[in-house]
């Protein structure tokens, strides 16, 4: 795992929404313990929505599954703060919800929110996520930040 693990750090490395990184916990003891981590290896990722303490990331340990996870769920390509990255979908998205009242975007964040919950495919929850997290710069809630796996 670890070569496929160095991979992925190799690949975000320039990431400005990405950090992949690795603790030793046989030298730091004490900070593996804050965060609950027992058993090696451990993975866990960190946004804005997961426990402050990281979430368990319980997918393949492969580079292609690893790297699926980070682009469907925590990297950032599109932002308000810069729309080089984003899509057509995700531009039209943003004018179309820069028109609505404060109340109107509110409630399809709280829409979004029960949806990220919910089975669906890969693409969709992207899609979705994307969405989620557009709305959560827009709705003043907290800007998007770097997120980390």
């Amino acid at each position: 795992m670890k070569p496929d693990w160095d991979a992925l750090g190799a690949e975000y490395e320039a990431s400005s929404s990405v950090l992949i990184a690795d603790v030793d916990c046989t030298v730091e003891q004490e900070l593996c313990s804050d965060y609950g981590v027992s058993g090696y290896p451990t993975i866990k990722y960190f946004t804005s929505e997961t426990d402050p303490k990281g979430d368990p990331y319980q997918g393949g340990r492969g580079l292609d599954e690893l790297r699926t996870f980070v682009e469907n769920n925590l990297e950032v390509k599109c932002s308000l703060a810069d729309k080089d990255g984003c899509s057509e979908r995700e531009l039209k998205f943003i004018d179309a919800m820069q028109q609505k009242s404060e109340e109107d975007r509110q409630a399809q964040y709280k829409r979004l929110e029960g949806m990220k919950t919910k089975k669906m495919k890969p693409e969709l929850l992207a899609w979705v996520n994307a969405r989620h997290r557009l709305l959560k710069e827009l709705v003043g809630d907290a800007p998007a930040g770097k997120e980390d796996l």
